[in-house]
C-alpha cells in the first residue's frame, strides 16, 4: 500500500531524514521506533504533506504523493493522528468529529461513521456535547483517533498514541487500535513505547539520526538486547 523510497528531508542546512526506505503492506501494522530527534514525526509529516521532502519517492497505492498538499492526501485515504492530539479545545466533541469528515458530503454515511466511532470509544458518546478542551488526555487521544476515522482512511498514520497516558489508558488504546486493525485498517504507528509497538505491529523499523538502523519483525524487538540498547536506549 505504501512504498517509501530514499526519502530525505532537510530543515534549512540540516539533514533530518537520510535515504529512509520502508514499506507498509496492505492490512498490516508497521511501527517506526526511535528516540527523540530520530526523525519519526518528520517521516509522518513528509508522508502526509505537512513537509516537502528534498528527494525520494513516496508511493501510495501506486501513486506518487510526495509533495502533495495534506488535503489531497486525506482525500486519497492517507490520514494522520498528530502527536499531542491537537483537538479543537473550544469546540464540542461532536463538532471535532464532524470536522474530520469535512472533505465528505454524504450525510447518512457520516452519521453512520460517527456512530461507529462512538461504539469504539463509548465515552465520546457520553461527552459529545462537551468542549474537547475539558476532556482528559486519554479522552482527547480517543477523539483525535475518532476524528481521523471520520475521514475514512485507508492508511492511518499514528504519532505516539500512547504518549503521556496512564498504563490503564494505554491498554485501552492498544485494544482499540487492535480492533481497528482487525477490521482491515492499515496502520503506520510511530512509538517510543517498545511494548506497545511489539503488541500491535507486524514489522518494525528503528530510526537513528534520521536513517533506518534496524528492520525486522516487531516481536523480535523485545528479545533483541542489541537493538534495545543501541537504538532505543533501553
Amino acid at each position: 500500500m505504501l512504498d517509501v523510497r530514499n526519502l530525505s528531508v532537510w530543515y534549512g542546512a540540516t539533514e533530518v531524514l537520510r535515504d529512509v526506505s520502508f514499506q507498509v503492506p496492505d492490512g498490516t501494522v508497521v511501527a517506526l521506533l526511535g528516540g527523540n530527534g530520530s526523525g519519526k514525526t518528520t517521516t509522518l509529516n513528509a508522508l502526509s504533506g505537512l513537509l516537502v521532502p528534498r528527494s525520494g519517492t513516496v508511493l501510495f497505492e501506486g501513486q506518487e504523493i510526495q509533495g502533495l498538499p495534506t488535503y489531497r492526501s486525506v482525500t486519497l485515504g492517507l490520514v494522520q493522528v498528530p502527536q499531542g492530539r491537537d483537538v479543537w479545545g473550544g469546540m464540542t466533541v461532536r463538532d471535532n468529529l464532524d470536522l474530520g469528515a469535512i472533505t465528505r458530503r454524504e450525510r447518512e454515511a457520516i452519521a453512520q461513521d460517527r456512530d461507529e466511532v462512538f461504539a469504539l470509544f463509548p465515552v465520546l458518546r457520553e461527552r459529545q456535547q462537551r468542549k474537547a478542551g475539558t476532556l482528559s488526555g486519554g479522552e482527547q487521544q480517543m477523539l483525535a483517533i475518532g476524528r481521523a476515522l471520520m475521514a475514512r482512511p485507508r492508511l492511518l498514520l499514528m504519532d505516539e498514541p500512547s504518549a503521556g497516558l496512564s498504563p490503564r489508558v494505554v491498554e485501552d488504546m492498544v485494544d482499540a487500535i487492535r480492533r481497528l486493525h482487525h477490521r482491515g485498517l492499515t496502520i503506520l504507528l510511530v512509538e517510543q513505547n517498545v511494548g506497545v509497538a511489539a503488541a500491535l505491529a507486524d514489522r518494525a523499523h528503528v530510526l537513528l539520526n534520521g536513517a533506518v538502523a534496524f528492520s525486522g519483525p516487531a516481536a523480535e524487538l523485545l528479545h533483541n538486547p542489541d537493538v534495545l540498547r543501541s537504538y532505543l536506549g533501553r
